[in-house]
């Protein structure tokens, strides 16, 4: 995913709404993590309006339909009111002369404003801007129809902002270092050389080294179940990363391992619905490949979303695949796989835990 630390630094916000007050005598940020209020001209907006849903209310099925995010256009006369929300965005043009064009024109400094112009950038992201653990983003270009195709163009690089905020505020509620199983995470540091949260209520259900196969389990016979597997191959390369290939490696992992019923039921993957969505992300630092989808038990007597993370470690030359899925019968399943996807970002190897980490993590094995 595109890293603009350049383009931050040289963001000059007026001092009015920059130093209005120092960042820790902010309050939270409130709202609901997945509405995003769109501070744009109600014709601008209408304009914009089918590129904005298409890349911000996309649909996924869970299996019920549920959006990722919701939009909700509001006027700049209500600003005010709006400063504590969570997700803004404001959206203008150039050359428009409508108030929150001016706005954002006011806003840019000159040399953001030429980037702009000569069509290097088109968004720009300013965190705890009125409010703690808060993104504001600016959209803009010269005209409403270069708008049109940057948003279209840089739609994953829209959507990762506020997916990376919004797992970053679900982790910071996740993480309970008081409570967090530190033997588990010990022992798993201790034999395989990487770690990952493990949860209070979370079992080890399967260490197998000799598959290099693990298996993380909490609810087990309860309403929601939750599970997450880590599986890796020595000595690999990038020629594991590719939809087919990764379709293959969970099928293969998930058949052996993932079994219920007197082991006479596994689990694969569902494509009742759809072929499993590949898309590359940014984890943890590595290029990976993301794959979100369906899974089902053999016999078809229920299954669940998925979601997973592949990527090839350089340091180690191992091939790493995370899966965090979900089965929840009865639920919405939008939040629960979006805390198991939240658990899989907190992965490290050994090398890229601090010396005081490891042997924080290590004393739990004297």
């Amino acid at each position: 995913m595109k890293n603009k630390p350049t383009i931050l630094l040289s963001i000059f916000f007026l001092a009015i709404f920059l130093f209005s007050a120092c960042t820790n005598s902010k309050k939270p940020a409130i709202g609901n993590d997945d509405d995003i209020i769109v501070i744009a001209d109600s014709l601008h907006f209408l304009e914009l309006e089918a590129e904005m849903l298409h890349v911000f209310e996309k649909v996924i099925y869970t299996p019920q339909p549920e959006n990722l995010f919701n939009l909700k256009r509001e006027n700049i006369e209500n600003l005010n009111q709006l400063k504590s929300r969570k997700n803004i965005i404001f959206l203008g043009s150039l050359n428009a002369k409508d108030q929150v064009s001016e706005y954002i024109k006011q806003a840019l400094d000159s040399s953001v404003t030429k980037l702009v112009k000569n069509r290097e950038e088109f968004f720009f992201n300013k965190n705890n801007l009125w409010a703690k653990d808060q993104l504001v983003m600016f959209i803009v270009a010269n005209s409403a129809e270069e708008l049109k195709k940057d948003i279209l163009n840089g739609n994953e690089e829209l959507l990762y902002s506020f997916r990376k905020i919004s797992n970053d505020r679900l982790f910071s509620k996740l993480y309970k270092p008081r409570y967090e199983n530190q033997k588990i995470e010990a022992e798993l540091l201790n034999k395989y050389g990487w770690t990952i949260y493990v949860q209070p209520a979370v079992e080890l259900a399967k260490s197998d080294s000799t598959n290099n196969f693990v298996w993380l389990r909490s609810g087990r016979n309860t309403p929601v179940e939750r599970w997450i597997f880590v599986h890796w191959i020595e000595n690999a390369n990038a020629s594991f990363l590719n939809s087919d290939s990764l379709i293959n490696i969970r099928n293969r992992i998930t058949q052996k391992h993932f079994l219920v019923s007197d082991d006479s039921v596994c689990v694969d993957i569902s494509f009742g619905m759809s072929k499993p969505m590949v898309s590359q992300a940014n984890f943890n630092e590595h290029y990976a490949l993301m794959s979100q989808g369906f899974w089902k038990f053999s016999d078809k007597s229920g299954g669940g979303p998925f979601v997973s993370y592949s990527y090839l470690d350089e340091n180690t030359g191992r091939f790493y695949m995370l899966d965090a899925s979900i089965y929840a019968p009865k639920y919405y399943k939008k939040k629960l796989i979006q805390q198991g996807d939240v658990i899989l970002t907190s992965f490290r190897t050994i090398d890229e835990l601090s010396e005081e980490r490891k042997e924080e993590i290590l004393d739990e094995l004297e």
